[in-house]
């Protein structure tokens, strides 16, 4: 990766480990709770920090805080902004970077459980450490824990208001697209068209990447359609990103997860969909297999059976392709957005999504 994103990086983490302590002190406690009884220890408190802060611990891209930097300074560069505007964006942008990563880390754990998934990021899954009721209430705390760091920027009160209303926009649509895809490997039979799999996934993946660059643009002080126009780009970015995910668990696997647990789950990526546009006779087998995984978990021969199918027929290289192609068109299109595409600013967003897809 750049390696002018290393002190970013660095700051990143920073912020986050702020918002998120081991353990709670006095200006925390203020922040995210308010007045509280006093009675209230740190054993209460452990159990919505340990799992959340578990997980943010054990890493992580962190690409999504990055881009909402980045945007941020693209933005404002765009605009022309003093030198004391942009110190101030910059700030800004900092500063609401856990909106981003909370709601992805608490998305994580959401996920496992309702995946009824065993591992995440090499290491046991929130709910298999801590208990399913202790990792479901942290998991919803962080969603509403992410919003604490708007109480810190200097915004009058319709600007803040602006950013709960964008936030909480996009985790109704990353919740719809969960929904959505929790329906569909309910019922190993029911196959959605490609329209409702891209659907699905700008909600349940896309909003992160559109929350990730609204958030930036506002913060370097971009107009409400900039914000918007920028957020559709960037939905499109996160939705290729889910592509080329679903296309590892298929081949390599998913780093700290085992391969094909997507067919344990039943998860009807595109793979399978292009596989069965090519070949709808396999409708019925393939859905066999799903059935015949869940039942049997993730060492079941069904598993490598069906990743079989879908490579016979080319599906995971064309979905592939198809992933990089919508990354590579989409981040060009969110550098070159402002007519700034031959400034620093711009080249530093491509080359993060050059770098994230050289990994894939």
């Amino acid at each position: 990766m750049n390696s002018e994103f290393t002190s970013r990086l660095e700051r990143i983490e920073s912020v986050l480990q702020q918002h998120l302590p081991s353990q709670s002190n006095p200006e925390w406690r203020k922040l995210s709770f308010g007045a509280i009884d006093s009675c209230i220890s740190e054993s209460h408190l452990a159990n919505l920090i340990a799992p959340c802060k578990n997980l943010l611990d054990l890493g992580g891209k962190r690409w999504r805080p990055l881009l909402l930097l980045l945007c941020s300074a693209l933005t404002s560069a765009a605009k022309k902004s003093s030198a004391e505007k942009i110190c101030e964006s910059e700030k800004k942008s900092y500063l609401l970077t856990p909106l981003v990563e909370f709601a992805h880390t608490a998305s994580l754990i959401h996920d496992d459980i309702e995946d009824n998934a065993d591992t995440r990021r090499g290491k046991p899954a929130a709910h298999i450490t801590y208990g399913l009721d202790v990792a479901l209430n942290a998991g919803s705390w962080l969603i509403f824990e992410a919003t604490a760091c708007i109480q810190e920027l200097s915004l009058n009160g319709d600007e803040k208001a602006a950013l709960y209303e964008l936030f909480l926009l996009e985790l109704r649509r990353l919740h719809l697209g969960q929904a959505m895809d929790i329906y569909w490997h309910r019922n190993p039979e029911l196959i959605p068209t490609v329209d409702e799999y891209t659907a699905m996934v700008r909600n349940k993946t896309g909003t992160l990447a559109r929350l990730a660059v609204k958030l930036g643009v506002f913060a370097g002080g971009g107009t409400a359609s900039e914000i918007e126009k920028t957020g559709e780009i960037a939905q499109d970015i996160g939705t290729g990103f889910q592509i080329i995910d679903d296309v590892i668990n298929l081949t390599t696997g998913n780093p700290g997860k085992k391969r094909g647990d997507d067919i344990v789950e039943g998860k009807k990526s595109l793979p399978v969909l292009i596989h069965l546009s090519k070949k709808p006779e396999d409708l019925a087998r393939l859905s066999s297999l799903f059935a015949e995984a869940r039942a049997h978990g993730i060492d079941s021969p069904a598993v490598e059976e069906a990743i079989s199918l879908l490579a016979s027929s080319g599906s995971i290289d064309e979905a592939k392709k198809r992933g990089k192609e919508i990354i590579s068109e989409k981040s060009e299109a969110l550098a070159s957005f402002f007519g700034t595409q031959n400034s620093a600013e711009a080249a530093l967003i491509k080359d993060l999504f050059e770098s994230l897809m050289s990994k894939a």
